[in-house]
């Protein structure tokens, strides 16, 4: 019995990326709704970015994405939120899914507190090395659980609510 038939339709998969200049993280859900890790993409040009990210959704059959929005710890849109903003309605232009922008303040700093204490050491260049192979994956799993827990938090209080 393969995931659909188990769930009773067919999954629906959301995707989630923590963009940076250089690489970008991708975490994508499972039938549970849990957010796992799946690949880095490391950056080279923006139409290159875009057709690895669209073998990427045809792949997991995503429908759609989540792109972590790094505000300021003030709540305001610096720099790097509007690059995320872009990168968001490029997803938007390119693949015509749904996606979604969802705050990501200290998810990095989070990801580095979560491989620390998992015995992740970043004392050698390779151990360093191998961390920052991952750690944007990691991030990237922490913003997609945030988005669906949020979603499924969501979907609870309107059902209660109905149901009163």
């Amino acid at each position: 019995m393969d995931e659909e038939q188990q769930l009773g339709g067919p999954v629906r998969r959301v995707v989630a990326f923590d963009v940076g200049d250089k690489r970008i993280g991708v975490a994508v859900s499972d039938a549970l709704g849990n957010a796992q890790p799946l690949l880095t993409i490391y950056r080279k040009t923006p139409r290159a970015d875009l057709k690895s990210i669209g073998r990427l959704l045809r792949k997991h059959e995503v429908t759609e994405a989540v792109v972590g929005h790094p505000l300021n710890m003030s709540g305001e849109v610096g720099p790097r939120a509007r690059k995320a903003q872009e990168f968001a309605e490029q997803l938007r232009a390119e693949f015509d899914i749904p996606v979604h922008l969802a705050d990501e303040r200290l998810t990095t700093w989070e990801a580095h507190q979560l491989l620390d204490q998992s015995g992740r050491s970043r004392r050698t260049v390779a151990e360093r090395r191998e961390r920052s192979r991952i750690i944007d994956q990691v991030a990237a799993v922490l913003i997609l659980q945030s988005f669906l827990d949020a979603r499924a938090n969501r979907q609870a209080r309107a059902k209660q609510n109905a149901d009163e």
